[in-house]
């Protein structure tokens, strides 16, 4: 799997799968040919009100919970094991994109370094 690492100078780099990425970035406003992301792209700061407004209509679509099980018995699902939401998924670069707006900031993203 693939790891996609999100980068602008006005926050912290995100770090985020490939598969998880994708949808994100279309919801943004980016379009790909091919099934797998391109090996670099940039979100320009022209772009950012679409890709923040598209990224938060994301996350407004997807109905399906979001919160960790609360119970606290052996019998409960494993975290690792718990569905993530977008909103949960999304936030860290939507917060990037949002700091990048406010410094007129183009957010880019590449492969993660392998270390």
């Amino acid at each position: 799997m693939m790891l996609i690492l999100f980068q602008s100078r006005s926050a912290a780099e995100v770090l985020m799968f490939a598969k998880h990425a994708r949808p994100i970035l279309e919801a943004a406003g980016k379009q790909f040919d091919t099934p797998d992301l391109p090996e670099r792209g940039v979100i320009t700061h022209a772009q950012l009100d679409t890709a923040i407004a598209g990224i938060e209509a994301l996350i407004a679509a997807d109905k399906a919970p979001d919160t960790p099980n609360s119970d606290h018995d052996e019998a409960a699902e494993h975290p690792i094991a718990q569905y993530v939401g977008m909103h949960r998924r999304a936030w860290p670069l939507l917060a990037m994109l949002r700091l990048a707006r406010e410094k007129s900031e183009d957010v880019t993203w590449e492969p993660a370094p392998i270390w």
